[in-house]
């Protein structure tokens, strides 16, 4: 190499401000992104005249240049040809590298990874683009593995967006229905914890991780029936659960199909239960005109990835009562006391000045445990997937309405509602779907497995609601759970055996449902049955 070119070389650093003017060439200015080996500069945009490089003199000097550069404009250049004019401020470089990334991601995903066209209609799924793709890409620049930035930014989002006060951010749905049910035993909650052999009033007919924090803590699941249609619980067998053991109602809204939140709560508040509403397959619902999550002492959600909106895995639990939040925020944190974020201490001011427990004065308060808690925590990329799956929400929910509009429309033109009971829902339920439910009517000529073969042939995913009769599963017949039931749970029986669900999701279109409701008129049609 020239020495007078390796020396020019070292004197040009990440950072710097060229300038480059070729012969019979206009003179461009470029932000040097690497000095290593090969330089790469990043032109930037001249907006202001007021020399021959298009930018004043004083923001050269002083690196002001926000805004300015054209990250499609990405050279390589010769050191022997460069003149350096100026050099932004580190925090201007960082940004300016971050951007660059981020732009990158972007030209990636728009060639590589944008939502190919499906073979199959399947019952769920993700939506996923390039702003999702730069937020995971942001995290992972910051090298911070746990929770951070994102998660404290998400935590305070979340709740406005539902109209609540506080948010828990935790791995997943089903750790945030654990904790729900395990913050109430909290000694913390005085005489209305609960205890070992209190009940919990619920339904056989949802999903497992509804039900199971109940057993795992010591407590009785009472399971009563659901009606067909809404699929949620008969709120006249609710009440007759209620017996004096009885502590706390938990419930979800099937398939974001809401319960009859009005008679719940007034059973709840009759009897001063606890009322936690299960909202993983409901975020977005709205009943009388407030979002679900909102009613219960505890809601929680899930960001599984066929939710409504994902993290890949995630989950939150929303309360209003500090004392509560408090509570879950132990139990999420390995029960400590010491409520400072991941890579902070002291925020109480009193770290060793805590007397607790029958611990000495002044141990330390980061290893203090007022529970016996867990670790359900989420890290920030999952939190910086949730910011910007956050910002599509209304329109994941809009799309799921439309989807399950069209879907209902075409069922009753061609004359299925024959065959299958149509999902149904309460006056003044303004529903985000889950998904498409339907019950094959007991005069029907065919069974669910003959339907649902046929179906998954042609390319249309199916699901089963959930567990159906989660006392017929075998982790209740293998078992000797304690629990109570009331009455025969006809119905819930019933969806066991004929009650199955299609997509809503926004990954299908006009011509997704139009297929599929195609489909099920041929099955009909093939055999004539009408």
């Amino acid at each position: 190499m020239n020495k007078d070119l390796g020396n020019q070389l070292f004197k040009i650093n990440a950072g710097d401000i060229v300038s480059l003017q070729k012969e019979g060439g206009n003179e461009k200015l470029f932000l040097v992104a690497r000095a290593e080996k090969t330089i790469l500069g990043v032109e930037i945009e001249k907006s202001q005249v007021e020399n021959s490089l298009g930018i004043s003199v004083q923001d050269l000097a002083e690196g002001n240049i926000e805004g300015g550069l054209n990250f499609d404009k990405l050279c390589s250049l010769e050191a022997s040809e460069l003149r350096k004019v100026g050099k932004v401020k580190l925090n201007f470089l960082e940004k300016a590298l971050r951007d660059l990334i981020k732009h990158l991601s972007m030209v990636y995903y728009n060639n590589f990874r944008k939502q190919d066209k499906k073979t199959k209609i399947p019952a769920s799924g993700k939506i996923l683009d390039q702003d999702d793709l730069c937020n995971l890409i942001d995290a992972s620049l910051d090298m911070w593995l746990t929770a951070g930035r994102f998660a404290e930014e998400f935590e305070k989002k979340f709740p406005k967006f539902l109209g609540r006060k506080y948010c828990a951010l935790v791995n997943s749905g089903s750790s945030a229905n654990l904790l729900a049910i395990t913050a109430l035993t909290s000694y913390k909650l005085g005489d209305r914890r609960l205890r070992s052999g209190d009940e919990v009033i619920t339904v056989a007919a949802g999903f497992p991780t509804t039900i199971a924090p109940i057993i795992q803590n010591g407590l009785i699941p009472v399971f009563v029936d659901i009606d067909i249609g809404t699929y949620n619980v008969n709120v006249e067998q609710l009440e007759k659960a209620v017996s004096e053991k009885t502590k706390a109602i938990f419930l979800a809204h099937t398939l974001g199909n809401p319960f009859d939140v009005d008679k719940v709560m007034e059973i709840a508040n009759k009897y001063n239960l606890w009322l936690i509403e299960d909202n993983c397959d409901a975020l977005g619902s709205k009943y009388r005109g407030k979002f679900t999550g909102t009613f219960g002492d505890i809601s929680t959600v899930s960001f599984y990835p066929a939710h409504h909106m994902t993290m890949g895995e995630g989950g939150a639990i929303l309360v209003d009562n500090p004392e509560l939040y408090k509570i879950i925020q132990s139990l999420r944190d390995w029960g400590r006391d010491c409520w400072c974020p991941p890579g902070k201490d002291n925020t109480c001011g009193k770290r060793f000045d805590w007397k607790l427990g029958d611990l000495p004065y002044g141990y330390d308060h980061k290893y203090i445990y007022s529970h016996l808690g867990f670790n359900l925590k989420a890290t920030d990329f999952q939190a910086a997937l949730g910011l910007s799956q956050l910002k599509k929400l209304p329109d994941f929910i809009e799309k799921r309405k439309e989807n399950f509009n069209r879907s209902y429309k075409g069922f009753e033109e061609e004359g299925l509602d024959k065959f299958f009971i149509l999902p149904q829902w309460l006056e003044g339920a303004e529903v985000s779907w889950f998904g498409f439910v339907l019950t094959i009517k007991d005069d029907a000529p065919f069974k669910r497995k003959e339907l649902l073969g046929f179906l998954e042939e042609s390319g249309i995913g199916t699901r089963l609601l959930f567990a159906g009769n989660m006392l017929r599963q075998p982790a209740f017949v293998n078992s000797d759970f304690n629990y109570r039931a009331v009455g025969g749970l006809e119905n819930t029986n019933k969806i066991m055996m004929d009650t199955f669900w299609i997509g809503v999701w926004p990954g299908i279109n006009k011509e997704a449902t139009k297929y599929t409701i195609d489909k099920f008129r041929k099955f009909i049609d093939v055999k004539g049955w009408r």
